[in-house]
């Protein structure tokens, strides 16, 4: 029997011996495509190649591609583990042909790898194509040999596929294969048209050769190209004989595992069965976009992974797990699947303390949510039935799963509104398309896939200037041949000093310059394998073949090779001092300062603060060398260098290595010597996300500076203070419990003055038309006395209406108080409002209670005596 990883790498064989690229599988976080939220087939990071906007060193291409289909479009979660063939992370075979090979090959290959390399039995395929697809049909009837009858013809819906409304599209041919009576609904009716699993399709042929128009007008492409797709799960099913893609060997042995775990037998019960075969695909996906970078949030990406976690979560609980148990899944898919995603092995310590961290934390939802239920079920206890957005609340803003909810609605013989619950998704679902839609790295600009013939050799790692020839110019969104003076353009050369942001790194600044000629370069971004160099004309006109002269500002460069450098070190250092766990989650390196986020669960202590910062400056006074090398990226992790998420890396990579202290793939600007850095000194700690920190710091001159101002403030806290800089924390305590003691015996004063009041309000009571009115002038006094004072005497009088004015210099505030028997009648609101007009003001408040605020001191008095007025 073949199994699964077996048939991926005689895929991959297969289609390299047939002059193909073997191209490693893209990050599930999609690359230059904002229309993604994750990547969802083969064909995504080939797409500008497909529409002619991009050129790369081969028309052939074959992918194993791992997938994830959650969120979206592709939202049916909860059949995952219902089902024999759904899933949100699985693993798409293609092979690709970019204006190369077309349908008779693309036909060849896909028949040939089925039936020789896997042995399938031809009598049990078939194929459907576009009904009026007589080239394929005629590929298939008299190349191949199939039978007219095992050729069905099937309409758009089925077999024609489109890139989106207009753009590249074209028919596809799909190969079936007929499981036998055994599968699927069994019924002796059963035919190729069944919705069943006994014909099942294994293989989609798209042949792209037509350009879609706005009109819908299909105008044939010059290069037409091949996009294949085929799920590893299911052909292994096929190939294994297995009915069900989670009995194969790419997924039983992760529910043996979790089965194992939990002291349950797989196959001796449905309910049991459905949660193991949840766990083992929510497993993938979660190791798999952890992996990539992505972390569990409330939106986007991070929340439709919350969302995958917590369900195999619930589905622990249903299984018996009291304690966390997912991230020893996760831990066996790592182990379970390195052999061929060798970059799992490096995130290992980092998935597991992610999902046991995301496992604690919907641990405490469970227990808020079971309140908040308690109290749902009480204020429903009449009609018996759980509103469709009190689910909602549940589900979306506390994470409380669905079908919990729905067994302690039914045990407690209350009904749920899931109409109700499901309009408020579709609101919700609407609501979170502008996340998803953006949610894709930033579009790389038309004009810039016209010119990706063009390329930029940079030489900034050992020069800061070099003489270059200008390739193109482009102002705004199109290419000119010359600029001027006070013009704003994108210049791209054939050779250049300049860094281009990336990697966390900010892009050069500095000047390009000829005779006669300066452009002030503000900025530099990497757009494919062209170096833009974002400008502006300070004097003269640059043209399409100038050659020029680039400088970087060697200044700015220098500083930020020391941040960059520094970067590397505090990595190093968190791993050493928090745990291996620590993973760069986001940076940014300029010449000011760094930025560096990573992955950790709780605040750093100021002990391992400072414990960081002696390990990072005791390796810079080490002056070690840092060394850069080129290798494959195979051999680099193996070597133990650290990649990064949500870096896109070559075949062959730049290694940066601090001697035997730190070693990782980056491509940045960096420091010959760790003693060129001088010193290092984290400014701030904080929280970006759950389970992610970040970390500022400064070094060199900056750091230096950064000292220097602290040491000034201690010199005058110790000057104020008339203390040594040793004796400052001690007379600061002083200070604050001196004050401390202060304000107690100020709040002494102020219930005596009170008291005081209280003791003698009768004296200042009138009756006004019945009513008892008091009315008081204070001035600097404490507005909170004040606002406790009319409660007091509220309380005190049993019934009536209670005016303060409080004159503080030239502010004045006034307080009103309605006794809760008055406030049918009299409004404390009201009244504020009347009298707050005499002195220029406005204010407001409840029936009982108001307060405003006036500016007009001469008239407070007047406004005092208006009050009676008014009653």
């Amino acid at each position: 029997m073949i199994t699964g990883r077996e048939i991926r790498e005689k895929f991959l064989k297969y289609f390299e011996k047939n002059g193909h690229k073997v191209v490693d599988s893209s990050s599930l976080v999609p690359h230059n495509d904002p229309t993604l939220l994750f990547t969802n087939a083969g064909m995504n990071q080939f797409k500008d190649l497909f529409l002619g906007l991009e050129k790369r060193d081969y028309v052939r291409a074959a992918t194993c591609q791992k997938v994830v289909r959650a969120g979206g479009k592709h939202n049916d979660l909860e059949n995952v583990g219902r089902t024999s063939r759904h899933h949100t992370f699985f693993e798409m075979l293609g092979n690709f042909s970019f204006g190369d090979y077309f349908k008779e090959d693309a036909i060849k290959f896909a028949w040939e790898f089925l039936t020789v390399e896997l042995g399938l039995p031809e009598d049990k395929l078939f194929v459907s194509i576009y009904f009026d697809d007589e080239e394929a049909f005629d590929i298939w009837n008299k190349v191949i040999g199939l039978p007219a009858e095992k050729i069905l013809r099937r309409g758009e819906k089925d077999n024609f596929w489109s890139m989106g409304d207009t753009g590249p599209c074209g028919p596809c041919s799909e190969i079936h294969i007929d499981q036998g009576p055994e599968a699927g609904c069994k019924r002796a009716d059963c035919n190729p048209d069944c919705e069943c699993d006994r014909h099942l399709e294994l293989w989609n042929l798209v042949f792209m050769q037509f350009d879609r128009s706005a009109d819908g007008k299909l105008t044939p492409l010059p290069k037409p190209s091949i996009d294949t797709g085929m799920g590893l799960e299911r052909v292994t099913s096929v190939c294994e004989g297995k009915l069900s893609n989670y009995d194969t060997t790419l997924i039983k042995p992760i529910i043996d595992f979790t089965a194992k775990l939990a002291g349950k037998a797989y196959g001796e019960d449905e309910k049991t069965d459905v949660s193991l075969r949840v766990i083992a695909d929510h497993s993938r996906s979660t190791t798999f976009l952890i992996s990539d970078g992505v972390i569990p949030s409330n939106e986007g990406r991070g929340y439709v992974l919350r969302r995958i976690m917590r369900r195999a979560m619930r589905h622990g609980k249903m299984l018996g797990f009291s304690e966390t148990f997912f991230y020893k899944v996760c831990e066996f898919v790592i182990d379970f699947m390195s052999d061929h995603y060798i970059e799992l092995l490096d995130k290992k310590d980092y998935v597991s303390k992610m999902v046991a961290f995301e496992e604690k934390r919907f641990s405490r939802t469970l227990e808020v949510g079971l309140k908040i239920i308690e109290e749902i079920l009480e204020k429903n206890s009449s009609t018996k039935v759980i509103s469709g957005s009190d689910i909602f609340k549940l589900y979306d803003t506390y994470g409380f799963p669905v079908d919990l909810l729905s067994d302690i609605a039914e045990d407690n013989g209350y009904s749920m509104d899931i109409d109700g619950f499901e309009k408020e998704m579709h609101v919700q679902q609407e609501r979170a398309k502008k996340h998803w839609a953006g949610s894709g790295e930033e579009k790389v600009g038309d004009i810039y896939k016209r010119l990706s013939n063009l390329e930029t050799v940079f030489k900034g790692y050992d020069d800061l200037s070099v003489n270059a020839k200008v390739l193109s110019i482009i102002k705004g969104d199109e290419e000119v041949g010359i600029a001027n003076v006070g013009d704003d353009v994108d210049i791209l050369l054939n050779e250049t000093s300049f860094y281009p942001e990336g990697g966390g790194q900010v892009g050069d600044t500095g000047i390009i310059t000829a005779e006669n000629l300066v452009l002030d370069v503000y900025d530099t971004k990497k757009v494919g394998n062209l170096i833009v160099h974002k400008c502006k004309v300070r004097k003269g006109s640059v043209k399409v073949g100038d050659k020029v002269n680039t400088s970087v500002d060697a200044e700015k460069r220098v500083s930020t090779e020391r941040n960059h450098t520094s970067t590397h070190l505090l990595h190093r250092a968190l791993q050493i001092v928090l745990g291996d766990h620590v993973r760069q989650a986001g940076s940014l390196v300029n010449s000011e300062k760094l930025r560096f986020d990573f992955s950790h669960f709780e605040a750093i202590s100021k002990d391992d603060i400072l414990n960081i910062e002696r390990i990072v400056n005791f390796n810079i006074l080490k002056n070690l060398s840092v060394s850069k090398i080129y290798m494959a990226i195979e051999d680099a992790v193996k070597s133990g260098a650290m990649a990064l998420f949500g870096e896109k890396y070559d075949k062959t990579v730049r290694v940066v290595e601090v001697d035997r202290f730190s070693k990782e793939l980056c491509g940045g600007c960096h420091v010959r010597n760790t003693g060129e850095i001088g010193l290092f000194k984290i400014i701030n700690e904080t929280s970006v996300a759950a389970g992610v920190r970040r970390i500022e710091a400064v070094t060199g001159l900056n750091a230096f500076e950064h000292i220097i101002k602290n040491e000034q403030i201690l010199n005058e806290a110790a000057i104020v203070t008339k203390v040594s800089y040793s004796d400052i924390p001690a007379k600061i305590a002083e200070l604050v419990e001196e004050n401390r003691s202060l304000k107690r015996e100020l709040e002494k004063n102020r219930i005596k003055e009170i008291n005081n009041v209280i003791a003698k309000i009768e004296d200042n009571i009138t009756s006004v038309n019945g009513v008892n009115l008091v009315v008081l002038k204070y001035e600097n006094t404490d507005l909170n006395i004040l606002r406790e004072l009319v409660d007091n005497i509220k309380d005190k009088i049993k019934t009536g209406i209670v005016v303060i004015a409080s004159v503080n210099t030239d502010k004045i505030t006034f307080f009103v108080g309605v006794t809760k028997d008055l406030t049918t009648r009299y409004s404390a609101d009201k009244i504020i409002k009347e009298i707050s007009k005499i002195t220029g003001g406005g204010g407001g408040g409840r029936a009982d209670f108001a307060q405003s605020g006036c500016k007009d001191a001469s008239k407070v008095d007047e406004a005092l005596k208006f009050v009676e007025k008014l009653l």
